[in-house]
């Protein structure tokens, strides 16, 4: 059990008997009477997402996630396909499993498939992904000073904003967390 002061972004808890990962958090402290956490959690099996607010002093209890180690192989129709590095047994996961991951996932990349018990929940990228430009806008000579961007479109089918000089087929650092481009890779 945890207090939900100590709520973080990223967790995932139980109310209810029902998965939910924390994806914002935000102290209240108002003039008058007890200070309150709203929480915006998304239901991890369901997807969708919601608000909540405690009291400072309610207790959350904290789900036991395992994190295992595997490879993206493919996309088949809708579903994601993952390898485990160790044992090469496959999983499949749902758009709602995978989320916002799918945006940063090209083939052959690692991730780690997050379980609650033998049920598959979700994925979690690094940090920052390496992925191939597909298309934009082809580079001027001279154009690194200035700090205007174009749109980039990744192999993945990801938008980023990247700076003028990036051409087709330039591999790029992308921070998984902002979608942000970060360093040519």
């Amino acid at each position: 059990m945890i207090t939900v002061t100590e709520a973080r972004k990223g967790i995932t808890v139980e109310i209810d008997d029902q998965l939910y990962e924390v994806l914002e958090f935000e102290h209240i402290k108002m003039g008058r009477g007890s200070a309150q956490v709203r929480l915006k959690l998304r239901d991890v099996r369901g997807g969708h997402t919601f608000d909540k607010t405690f009291q400072a002093a309610a207790k959350l209890s904290r789900a036991r996630v395992e994190k295992q180690s595997v490879q993206f192989l493919y996309k088949d129709g809708d579903l994601f396909v993952f390898m485990n590095n160790e044992t090469f047994d496959q999983t499949l996961l749902n758009p709602n499993q995978v989320g916002d991951a799918a945006h940063y996932l090209a083939e052959n990349q690692t991730a780690d498939l997050l379980t609650y018990g033998d049920e598959p929940i979700g994925i979690e990228l690094p940090a920052a992904v390496v992925l191939t430009v597909a298309q934009t806008e082809p580079g001027i000579k001279g154009d690194t000073a200035s700090g205007t961007t174009k749109p980039a479109t990744m192999e993945t089918g990801h938008i980023v904003q990247v700076p003028l000089f990036i051409n087709p087929g330039d591999k790029l650092k992308i921070d998984t967390r902002s979608g942000a481009y970060l360093e040519r890779a």
